[in-house]
């Protein structure tokens, strides 16, 4: 009987040793796969940020800036240029006009975000045309250069790093992400990326994927350029929290992939990684922000006047979120002293609508 015991215990024994041994050797192979699979990643994603990394010709640092920043330790900004370079609508893509602008701001010791959506249509003075116009006619007139310069002509604050993009990235980005949670205003009708077919939406949260995101961030028939500067930072705030959820690990892959055939960046890969502070305890505080003005229909082509006080006032708070105290009176907005110079510029401006 005590043989029996023995031999019971042992086998026991022995099944429990082999289950561990097991479990152990499924854990270390997980590890392995994971630690194979983020190396993968790195890779791939230094290949991108490399294939998308372009230095802008005559600027290594903003005017504004008297040292080149390192966002590892500094506050700073980054503009987001959205271009259409389809062939339906687009001449490439520095030469297409910028459908989206949006400026954010970042403060590395609260780990925020302050993000401002400029309307397409904001009338500003634009260095390199030497006149007012539309702001989105500086990428087409003179392309990124011109509209980094334009936004700091406007807020007088510094444009660290832009990231220019073109629809195709968006499109892809969603899709590789499995799509993303959006609130949709109103039922909403538009044409696709290809203007063919129609993308319908009732309205109501809702799963998109990204040719519906898409329609969602361009459209403005029911509405303004302001609505529309709304949805596109809740559509960018959707695909960083969708971006930043343990699901999408195993989805980096597409999602760089379509960010380094459609994007370019001053960025480089350090620079890219020390982003992820940001997201190291989960998505960081966005505050949304935007430009006052009015409409106007005065020349017979359509404008958005900005409000002076408003300018001002978005300016004020960019500079404290980045601590940026530097002052620059030769940098102020000439948006209102130049408003004369709409009814000369009426007549060019009709033949670029």
């Amino acid at each position: 009987m005590k043989n029996r015991t023995k031999n019971k215990s042992k086998k026991r024994s022995s099944k429990a040793s082999l289950i561990i041994k097991v479990g152990l050797l499924l854990v270390a192979s997980l590890l392995i796969c994971a630690t194979a699979y983020g190396v993968y990643i790195a890779k791939q994603a230094e290949h991108a940020a490399d294939s998308a990394h372009e230095e802008l010709k005559g600027r290594d640092i903003s005017s504004l800036r008297d040292e080149k920043v390192e966002p590892v330790h500094d506050n700073v900004s980054v503009l987001f240029v959205g271009v259409d370079d389809s062939e339906n609508r687009g001449q490439g893509s520095e030469h297409s006009r910028s459908d989206a602008l949006i400026l954010a701001t970042l403060n590395n010791k609260t780990k925020t975000v302050k993000m401002l959506s400029i309307p397409r249509d904001s009338y500003v003075y634009i260095p390199s045309m030497g006149r007012n116009d539309k702001i989105t006619h500086a990428h087409a007139h003179g392309g990124t250069l011109s509209t980094i310069d334009t936004v700091e002509k406007l807020l007088d604050v510094p444009i660290d790093y832009y990231v220019r993009m073109n629809f195709n990235a968006f499109i892809d980005v969603v899709d590789a992400l499995g799509g993303i949670e959006a609130d949709v205003p109103y039922s909403l009708h538009e044409k696709d990326e290809f203007d063919r077919n129609s993308i319908n939406l009732k309205p109501g949260l809702q799963h998109l994927n990204g040719s519906q995101a898409l329609a969602l961030a361009r459209t403005r028939k029911q509405d303004n350029d302001i609505e529309r500067g709304k949805r596109q930072q809740e559509i960018l705030s959707a695909i960083m929290e969708k971006a930043s959820s343990v699901s999408s690990i195993s989805k980096y892959d597409d999602v760089i992939k379509a960010l380094g055939d459609n994007m370019k960046t001053n960025m480089t890969f350090s620079e890219m990684k020390s982003f992820l502070s940001y997201l190291s305890q989960g998505m960081p505080r966005i505050d949304s922000l935007t430009l006052d003005g009015t409409d106007d229909m005065s020349t017979g082509v359509y404008y958005y006047k900005l409000n002076q006080e408003s300018v001002d006032e978005i300016s004020k708070t960019l500079k404290n979120h980045l601590d940026y105290n530097k002052t620059s009176s030769n940098l102020t907005n000439k948006n209102t002293d130049k408003a004369n110079a709409v009814g000369n510029d009426a007549t060019e401006n009709k033949n670029a609508q």
